[in-house]
């Protein structure tokens, strides 16, 4: 199992109501502990498909880029909003981009 699994895993910022009041998640760890000690609710359909995802992803049986889309609906659903953070080595010149008209 690899809990700290970060690749082609993008990170997931979440603005939450409380203390803190923002978090990134860039592992699969932080987003087991998330899910489990600091989600706002422990139901709903989303949520537990997150959870199993997560257990998934730690397991190598999918991609974390799969259980970082189950991640998104359950924050969706339980009112988290969440941005996408894109870093320096991730952005794309106008070079490197392929624009068809």
């Amino acid at each position: 199992m690899d809990w700290d699994a970060t690749s082609a895993f993008t990170p997931v910022g979440l603005a939450l109501r409380g203390q803190p009041v923002h978090r990134i998640i860039r592992t699969l760890g932080d987003a087991a502990y998330m899910l489990l000690k600091d989600w706002p609710s422990d139901d709903g359909e989303e949520y537990v498909t997150a959870v199993k995802a997560c257990v998934d992803a730690i397991s190598g049986q999918i991609a974390p880029e799969q259980f970082r889309d189950a991640f998104l609906r359950a924050a969706d659903e339980a009112g988290i909003a969440a941005i996408t953070i894109v870093t320096k080595t991730t952005m794309k010149t106008d070079s490197q981009l392929h624009i068809s008209a």
